[in-house]
């Protein structure tokens, strides 16, 4: 492995962007706490915290679509592997850390990944206490995790799909399903991997996290907070991917945050917000919780539309209109060069989106089958006949 240099090292051009000493959006860290996992929007709602309709559907709002309850089934399989046994003797590894990591980062790539981070692990980032979420009456159990450090895995959602998808349709739950499913199926294999190599590692994917995500996301400088509630954007892949993360001791070289303009992007563009069917996410400034600066949102009026959506199957409408929601191609490699480098760019590119009349589906690509499950009976969802 020493000296090893790989020509195209990853699937996108991170080398390029502007790396940073802190996140970009303001964090005080010895103000952040550790969070309950039982607070997330998805639990309250399982748990009836916000009503007895939701708490009916949260049961199968995602299954209700057949091949989102294919890919649920197969991501919740999972589980079971996500930590396990370490082996007793450390394997003979590079005494580099940066070759290391490369090795770490590039086995990723191997099996798929679109993005891989490393930071090392912000205790705040550590859930406080956890759930069981498929034994919700089992309680809440503290977590204790240790490791040092985090890896975090990126998968793209398919730009094809969202192209042809309002963002709260009958594919939208499976767009979820299938990158939890593919990112979990990487992190599960990398942890299996690390710990074979003789140091523990433990897989974070949904629906079984011990890790908050956004903070890991921007550490490893996989990209900045935006106007979509706690979601993180991608340079490359916008908003539009799902993340899993191993957390290990296996000693690594961290990334450093990034900055491609994206607090000055959010504060002008608002798209999400308009577009919000629910009205969930602000159109205003950001406000600190926590002790993070961020823009709120209203959790429960979003997993409302997500849970209880009678039209489809979840929904990612904000993932769908963020112009930063864009396919690889030279024409938006070039524009999106422009945006990371230049505040005129970006507000060209705001009025370009609406213009251009991107974040509006293309029925002519459409390819799933609007289907639901009814008691156990595929029907073609009144929605689906309009």
């Amino acid at each position: 492995m020493k000296g090893y240099t790989r020509i195209d090292p990853e699937p996108f051009p991170s080398h390029t962007l502007t790396r940073v000493e802190r996140p970009t959006t303001t964090i005080h860290d010895d103000k952040v706490q550790r969070v309950r996992e039982k607070d997330a929007g998805f639990i309250k709602a399982a748990t009836g915290d916000y009503g007895p309709v939701l708490e009916r559907e949260f049961k199968r709002f995602i299954r209700k679509h057949p091949l989102g309850g294919a890919l649920s089934s197969i991501r919740t399989a999972m589980m079971p592997l996500q930590d396990g046994a370490v082996a007793p003797n450390k394997a003979p590894l590079p005494g580099d850390l940066e070759t290391l990591t490369r090795h770490i980062k590039e086995t990723a790539y191997f099996l798929r990944a679109d993005q891989v981070g490393v930071c090392r692990l912000p205790p705040y980032a550590v859930y406080s206490d956890t759930v069981e979420m498929f034994n919700l009456d089992a309680g809440e159990k503290p977590v204790e995790l240790p490791h040092k450090y985090a890896i975090a895995i990126l998968v793209d959602q398919d730009w094809r799909t969202a192209d042809a998808s309002s963002g709260h349709d009958w594919i939208s739950g499976s767009m979820s399903m299938l990158a939890y499913a593919n990112s979990g199926f990487i992190a599960n294999i990398l942890a299996d991997y690390i710990r074979r190599l003789g140091y523990p590692a433990q897989a974070h994917h949904a629906p079984s996290y011990r890790v908050v995500v956004p903070p890991i996301l921007l550490w490893a400088g996989l990209g900045e907070m935006s106007r979509i509630g706690d979601c993180v954007v991608n340079p490359f892949l916008g908003p539009r991917f799902k993340a899993a993360v191993v957390t290990t001791d296996l000693p690594l070289l961290p990334d450093k945050p990034i900055d491609f303009g994206l607090q000055d992007f959010c504060s002008k563009c608002k798209k999400c917000a308009r577009e919000c069917p629910s009205g969930a996410l602000s159109d205003g400034g950001k406000e600190m919780h926590n002790g993070y600066e961020k823009w709120p949102t209203d959790v429960k009026k979003c997993t409302s539309m997500r849970v209880g959506n009678q039209k489809g199957s979840c929904c990612g409408t904000c993932i769908t209109v963020c112009p930063w929601n864009k396919p690889y191609t030279p024409l938006h490699r070039a524009v999106g060069w422009a945006m990371r480098h230049s505040g005129l760019a970006r507000s060209l590119a705001i009025r370009g989106d609406d213009l251009m009349g991107y974040g509006r589906p293309d029925s002519r690509k459409k390819w799933w089958l609007d289907l639901e499950d009814v008691d156990g009976e595929l029907q073609v969802p009144v929605a689906g006949k309009e």
